[in-house]
């Protein structure tokens, strides 16, 4: 086929298409297993990874996906770079985005096997097991879970003891509140069949790390769950991703499950944002009032801006951490940041005096107003200040 492209630089160029078919003799079959590995900063993990699938699927049709949060040390390009040599090596690169449960979702969607598996890219979970992973599936299983939590699972080599207590605190706590009933809701290291996956993933958040427990509370009754034992390892490239923002993205995730969804994992964090910005305000407000000569209006309008500006940086830290504005972009954000909250804050005064006249309850009335502030603020600042 020959096309002719118009332009300052007009040339023509032949495209050949070959199609596998009845023609070529040649057709692709799909692979049996689709190994999806979100990845951020794990270059020096993509080729033991790749070479330990190989080793642990010999014999079995598959496929890897490294779904890449645009890493600064080059997993992508390294994945794309050994995909040239291998058809069944792929990568798909996030610009923008941030989030483990995302970037899985991502690679799930873009995966051609009928079954499914998730893994960490930093060689903790046992590749060895997804085999037998792939039996339970196909003998009926909806949902695989390698468990560290089994009788003959093991999570030791892997976490501290302190992670091993507040992991184990966090299965309770789901397993009651979620009603969940299995040993390890937490794993990252699970096999989905296809068909259960496409069904349960409209209903998905697509923030925070813990998709399991995710899937878990979407999905409808009637889900055949299996367990396997393994024991995770500890990590021996790189560095964990892991930090303090798993607790806040656990208890948003668990909030949004127990509201059906009402309550976003993203609010959440929004909301605990605003709660610290308030003892800010208290405290910028108690040292500066005391200052002589510092009139109360004065040391009311520091302690706000302050407040305010502790705000923005935590929500652009956490709160936002997918969209993070840097360098001018965060300095323009602040300055946007600074009017929505001031349009909700008189949206905060106005609704609570509409009420106050109704109802002579002021921590009805204060509560009220402080809450239609929060949703407007953070309604406007995901759209203003942080929108794509």
């Amino acid at each position: 086929m020959t096309m002719l492209l118009p332009g300052p630089h007009t040339f023509t160029t032949t495209l050949e298409l070959r199609l596998p078919g009845r023609d070529s003799g040649t057709l692709i079959a799909a692979p049996r297993l689709s190994v999806i590995v979100p990845t951020f900063c794990e270059a020096v993990n993509v080729e033991p990874m790749i070479a330990a699938l190989d080793a642990a699927l010999a014999g079995i049709r598959w496929e890897v996906i490294f779904v890449d949060d645009d890493s600064p040390d080059g997993t992508a390009h390294l994945v794309r770079e050994l995909g040239e040599h291998d058809g069944r090596v792929r990568v798909v690169r996030r610009i923008g985005r941030r989030g483990l449960a995302g970037a899985v979702i991502e690679g799930i969607l873009a995966s051609a096997g009928k079954v499914v598996a998730v893994i960490d890219g930093d060689l903790q979970h046992d590749e060895k097991l997804l085999p037998r992973m792939l039996a339970e599936i196909e003998g009926g299983a909806d949902l695989v879970i390698g468990s560290r939590y089994t009788s003959a699972g093991d999570a030791s080599g892997g976490f501290s003891e302190v992670r091993q207590k507040w992991s184990r605190l966090a299965t309770r706590l789901t397993n009651i509140l979620l009603k969940t009933e299995v040993s390890d809701p937490m794993s990252g290291f699970f096999m989905i069949s296809r068909d259960a996956i496409d069904e349960i993933a409209p209903r998905l958040s697509t923030g925070g790390f813990k998709l399991l427990l995710d899937i878990l509370a979407s999905s409808l009754p009637g889900l055949k769950i299996s367990e396997l034992p393994y024991m995770f390892r500890p990590r021996r490239l790189g560095a964990s991703k892991l930090d303090g923002l798993v607790v806040a993205d656990f208890a948003g995730l668990l909030l949004a499950k127990l509201t059906g969804n009402r309550v976003s994992p993203r609010f959440f964090l929004f909301a605990l944002v605003g709660a610290s910005g308030l003892f800010v305000h208290l405290a910028v407000l108690r040292s500066t009032f005391v200052l002589p000569g510092v009139p109360f209006y004065l040391a009311q309008f520091m302690a706000a801006l302050v407040a305010m500006t502790t705000n923005f940086f935590l929500n652009n830290a956490l709160t936002f951490r997918d969209r993070r504005l840097t360098g001018f972009d965060a300095l323009k954000g602040l300055g946007v940041f600074y009017l929505v909250c001031s349009v909700g804050t008189l949206a905060n005064v106005g609704i609570a005096e509409l009420i106050y006249l109704r109802d002579p309850s002021w921590w009805i009335a204060g509560i009220a107003g402080a809450v239609m502030a929060a949703v407007f603020n953070y309604s406007a600042s995901a759209m203003l200040t942080w929108g794509k």
